[in-house]
């Protein structure tokens, strides 16, 4: 895309909004020139990308901070696309830990729903799943849980940000994709203490992950082993992003 906006050195090709810096840490690994600021209580990362500027914001969790950073991100790199990336909870029998949930439409337990334009074919066989991502206000932890909300909302896949990323990016007119990898599945529960990884900072998930140790030893090794799950399944999120972002690039904006 050709606008005045790509002689602004703060405009970047592509937005990426991402609730946890794991979520996105793979993808900066790959890029050049990677820079780092503070602005209106989120933390942004600019770099290349095989010659596309991108810009990431981290929101935290939540529907409010990924809206309220959505918006901070088009004032200020006014992206041609915006991309809401990061982890998710596999709703389907067939989706497994790393696999790839691609957004056709979002909608949340409060009946508020919109389609998103994804061209994107489905591949079940390589782990691509292409369907409808839903979004809940708390972190959907149990089987029994994923599988009542897979049944009642005929949804793919769960997280907690994307539909406020899509709603900025519609009222804003700025093309949108919802890039989901997944990081946990149907076959397990999360073990209680994954809140304490969701803390908006990092002195506050080290102070909540003390706490769940001091309550349950046995955690250390089951968040150890989410953090090293969570690790790959970034790696492959970046993988996808990859051949997404030249794509786009190439198609122009």
């Amino acid at each position: 895309m050709t606008t005045p906006e790509t002689d602004d050195k703060s405009h970047a090709d592509v937005g990426l909004v991402c609730a946890l810096p794991i979520e996105c840490g793979a993808l900066l690994e790959r890029c050049e020139r990677v820079r780092k600021y503070t602005a209106d209580g989120f933390k942004f990362r600019g770099g290349v990308y095989d010659g596309v500027r991108l810009a990431v914001v981290q929101s935290g969790v939540g529907f409010a901070r990924a809206r309220r950073a959505t918006q901070s991100l088009l004032t200020a790199h006014t992206p041609d696309w915006v991309i809401s990336i990061g982890f998710s909870g596999g709703l389907l029998p067939e989706t497994k830990v790393g696999h790839i949930a691609v957004a056709n439409g979002i909608c949340d337990t409060h009946g508020n729903e919109l389609s998103v334009d994804c061209s994107i074919p489905e591949n079940r066989d390589r782990g691509l799943f292409v369907g409808k991502h839903l979004n809940t206000d708390a972190l959907v932890r149990t089987v029994e849980e994923k599988q009542a909300l897979a049944e009642r909302y005929g949804a793919i896949a769960v997280d907690m940000e994307s539909l406020a990323v899509a709603q900025v990016c519609r009222d804003e007119k700025r093309p949108f994709l919802s890039v989901r990898v997944v990081s946990d599945d149907l076959r397990a529960d999360l073990p209680p203490e994954i809140h304490s990884l969701l803390a908006s900072t990092g002195t506050e998930r080290w102070g909540a992950a003390i706490g769940a140790i001091v309550q349950r030893p046995g955690s250390v090794k089951d968040m150890w082993q989410l953090r090293e799950s969570a690790v790959t399944c970034a790696g492959r999120l970046a993988t996808f992003l990859d051949g997404v972002i030249r794509q786009l690039h190439a198609a122009g904006g």
